[in-house]
């Protein structure tokens, strides 16, 4: 079994999955960071695919942004400009070919990750 990248988001302010979050994937190199994939969250707040499928996963240190401030304004829940929250990067390591799960769980005042299943 080779590895692969899953994600989804969370709203914890509102208690439901996040639709429509677009998301880029970067993989990092040293200061150079390359896009290799974008995506969007469907009504379950996942994306329909993995967002780094097994055909091309490779380890290494990677970079998911998540653009929740056009989410947090299209839900009503931006109540400043600028906002708290709007580019969200999390930069994390994959070290083995397996399955890798990095979800974020928002709110307009703060977001969490993890190494899910």
């Amino acid at each position: 079994m080779s590895g692969y990248l899953t994600t989804h988001v969370l709203d914890t302010a509102r208690g439901q999955p996040a639709e429509g979050i677009e998301i880029a994937l970067y993989r990092v190199s040293g200061a150079s960071r390359d896009k290799i994939a974008t995506t969007t969250t469907n009504a379950d707040g996942r994306t329909d695919g993995p967002i780094l499928p097994e055909s091309v996963f490779r380890t290494g240190t990677y970079e998911l942004v998540f653009f929740a401030g056009d989410y947090l304004r299209a839900t009503g829940q931006a109540r400043s400009d600028p906002l708290f929250l709007d580019e969200i990067p999390i930069r994390f390591g994959m070290d083995e070919e397996s399955h890798y799960h990095v979800p974020l769980l928002l709110s307009p005042f703060g977001y969490s990750t993890y190494r899910g299943s």
